[in-house]
């Protein structure tokens, strides 16, 4: 039973420091201009478009990933995205160690951003 409960106690504690956010939810969230929007694609990538006001810090760097993200505010909120949103769930995992206490990710990544170009 113990087991069970620190199974569920886990989820729960992770459930209320990530959240997945859809493409108008998160464009909704981000609209002020204040928060800490990061793209954790490729410079490549971020080069051939990204949404307005987003910082890019390339999750594949490792070492300058983790001193980039240690120059940000851990309580207050980080708006994450990647192409499809597989890197920026792992990154958004990796913040969670790092002891940031909210985390947003863009579900389906840049991809589903209604205003690419």
């Amino acid at each position: 039973m113990a087991l069970f409960n620190t199974m569920f106690g886990a989820n729960a504690q992770k459930s209320d420091t990530i959240k997945v956010l859809t493409a108008s939810d998160f464009n909704k969230a981000i609209e002020n201009n204040n928060v800490q929007l990061v793209d954790v694609r490729t410079t490549q990538e971020f080069n051939q478009g990204a949404i307005d006001s987003a910082l890019n810090i390339d999750f594949f760097q490792q070492d300058k990933f983790k001193s980039e993200f240690e120059k940000l505010d851990r309580d207050q909120p980080v708006y994450l995205y990647c192409h499809s949103g597989n890197r920026s769930h792992q990154a958004a995992l990796k913040l969670e160690t790092m002891g940031f206490k909210e985390i947003y990710d863009l579900k389906g990544g840049y991809m589903m951003w209604p205003s690419k170009n």
